[in-house]
């Protein structure tokens, strides 16, 4: 063989196990993206209830740990947009004070991927006033976006706000 037919040779064979590389790569990260399970609309759902469950601790850093550090809050009953969770306690701090206790009423759930999925509909809360101990129920339109991050689901943008009607 001659050297320019080695370096033929040479070239042909690297430019093939370049392209199996190549190939395999790619099919083993779309293997991981396919593989990639999804939660279900259920469990989604069901994140509601360890957030209210947060809620009935009393304890607004228990709240605030059930949402992402970047997590955006545009809660029912304070107009400021809470963006840190120093925001997210100062807000639960005031709204735990209502003893509140939520209840869904309608519920849409979009699974987007393994590690995001939105949670929208209606629900309705107890409270019971702090200082008189009257009771009233609040009914509200809400959204939860959910991203899993670490293993863990977080609430990275929650937006709450009262009915319009009533």
């Amino acid at each position: 063989m001659s050297r320019r037919s080695i370096s033929k040779r040479t070239a042909v064979v690297t430019a093939v196990a370049l392209v199996t590389v190549g190939t395999v790569t790619a099919g083993v990260s779309m293997a991981g993206a396919e593989g990639e399970k999804k939660a279900s609309k259920k469990q989604i759902a069901a994140l509601f209830d360890g957030w209210n469950d947060a809620l009935q601790t009393g304890d607004p850093e228990k709240v605030a740990d059930l949402y992402a550090k970047d997590a955006v809050l545009l809660p029912t009953v304070s107009n400021k947009v809470r963006t840190d969770r120093a925001g997210i306690v100062d807000y639960f701090e005031h709204f735990l004070a209502n003893k509140p206790v939520g209840t869904k009423v309608q519920t849409i759930v979009n699974v987007l991927d393994g590690n995001s999925a939105i949670d929208t509909g209606v629900y309705r809360f107890a409270l019971t006033d702090h200082d008189t101990g009257e009771k009233r129920t609040v009914t509200a339109r809400y959204t939860y976006e959910y991203e899993k991050r670490d293993g863990e689901w977080k609430i990275v943008n929650h937006h709450s706000s009262a009915m319009p009607e009533g």
